[in-house]
């Protein structure tokens, strides 16, 4: 396979795995190109690469910026703005966990904390079911966001080796 071919295979794939996640296909794969750019790149030449339009080349360049995976650069003496990805891989990690934390689980949290205070008969079947279910909801939520605040403040070394002592 030819470094072409493998790019657009690797754009393909990450695009597919982003919506998977939950996160805009054309997102992903502008992520995917610039991830493997050695170079930054132009919104023409995004556009160009993945055949988009330029609103959504910019809409998506701009939650890119916002989920803190990409970086606008400008070149001294040109007018054009360059979009560079974020290379270390734990960073990008760490910063989708955070952006997809802050956008899903928190909320959650937070709705499920309020549930969690209903007032009811404790003898009646229907609000004792309701109780149970987001009172155990709300627990196992909170013990995820506990988990991965900790991954989040983790650097990579340790995270990894305390996973791989769990399962030695």
């Amino acid at each position: 396979m030819e470094l072409a071919e493998a790019k657009l295979k690797f754009i393909e794939a990450w695009g597919k795995l982003g919506s998977e996640w939950g996160i805009n296909r054309t997102m992903a794969q502008v992520h995917a190109l610039l991830l493997v750019s050695p170079e930054a790149l132009t919104t023409e030449e995004v556009m160009a690469e993945l055949s988009i339009s330029r609103g959504n080349a910019n809409m998506t360049l701009r939650d890119l910026i916002d989920w803190g995976l990409v970086e606008k650069q400008h070149k001294t003496g040109e007018r054009k703005e360059y979009f560079y990805a974020e290379k270390d891989t734990w960073i990008i990690a760490r910063r989708v966990a955070e952006e997809r934390k802050k956008r899903e689980l928190d909320p959650v949290i937070k709705i499920l904390g309020q549930l969690t205070e209903v007032k009811g008969d404790k003898k009646d079947s229907a609000y004792k079911a309701f109780h149970s279910s987001v009172t155990d909801i709300s627990r196992l939520a909170n013990n995820v966001n506990k988990t991965l605040d900790t991954m989040l403040k983790a650097e990579e070394n340790w995270f990894f080796g305390s996973i791989f002592k769990i399962f030695k």
